[in-house]
């Protein structure tokens, strides 16, 4: 059964002008189908302004279509019925996290939710400890996250939403204002996730090299997904990809252009491993 499942899924709304009067409507999805399933690691690539992170919020309800449906864990999302267990199934990792720890200490911090969800006090701890663990934070459980770098932080946001024990996690370019050392830590706990715990990602991201390590890829642009497929058959793609204003790993980039050059390089290399051992085995 789909985690995520869309059929036709289109959303308007107005544009304004400084003055508030409307201008003209704006379509920012327009028939999307996608079928995620349990246990997926899903990137979701677009420049901005392609539709993304509209997309996104459809998947736990804090939009609602204007055409077609989308279903998060079976549920349609426009049944107000649903909202509470949507939003339960599916969690939220947006780009600044600031802007979602509230607690002056980690572990109070992360506990935040499951006391909002009328957890028993004992669980909560035992929820918080286990979600600071699985991202790699416990050491830092009495901290106050005012003293934390921006990754670590990050995680901090991340094991708040570990610990309502989602099915799915939604990450709004979470690394997007992050140094790399910061992106590293990130990516590394939500493969975590991922592999261990086995809870679906639904990653939104700029940084090619973080797509590599997903089994699905959506492209998006003018809100459309005008591309899917593994992150090699996404990335094999160079010449389309850079048309919607797109890069690729950077690895991926340069075995393409030896490849225009005349080197008999495979296509879709996606890291510099894989381009290492190419060469070598041309060698």
């Amino acid at each position: 059964m789909a985690i995520i499942k869309a059929k036709n899924l289109g959303y308007e709304y107005f544009r304004r002008d400084k003055e508030g009067a409307v201008e003209g409507i704006v379509k920012a999805l327009d028939d999307i189908n996608l079928n995620i399933k349990q246990g997926d690691f899903v990137a979701i690539l677009g420049h901005n302004g392609s539709g993304k992170s509209t997309l996104a919020k459809h998947m736990n309800a804090i939009l609602y279509p204007s055409e077609g449906t989308i279903w998060v864990d079976g549920k349609d999302t426009q049944d107000a019925g649903n909202m509470w267990d949507i939003r339960q199934t599916t969690g939220m990792v947006f780009q600044n996290p600031d802007n979602q720890i509230i607690g002056t200490v980690v572990e109070e911090d992360v506990g935040f939710g499951p006391e909002n969800m009328g957890v028993e006090t004992k669980e909560i701890w035992e929820r918080v400890k286990e979600s600071l663990k699985i991202v790699g934070m416990y050491s830092y459980r009495k901290n106050a996250p005012s003293k934390l770098s921006g990754g670590q932080k990050q995680r901090v946001a991340i094991a708040g939403v570990v610990a309502m024990h989602p099915k799915c996690i939604v990450l709004d370019e979470p690394t997007a204002m992050l140094d790399p050392v910061g992106r590293r830590e990130v990516i590394r706990a939500v493969r975590a996730l991922n592999d261990v715990e086995n809870i679906t990602v639904i990653l939104i991201t700029h940084y090619m090299e973080e797509v590599i390590y997903a089994n699905k890829v959506y492209v998006m642009d003018r809100g459309n997904i005008v591309m899917e497929g593994t992150p090699r058959e996404v990335f094999s793609h160079v010449e389309e990809l850079a048309k919607i204003r797109l890069s690729v790993p950077q690895a991926t980039k340069l075995a393409y252009e030896l490849k225009k050059a005349g080197v008999p390089l495979p296509d879709g290399i996606l890291s510099a491993e894989e381009f290492t051992e190419a060469l070598c085995r041309l060698l």
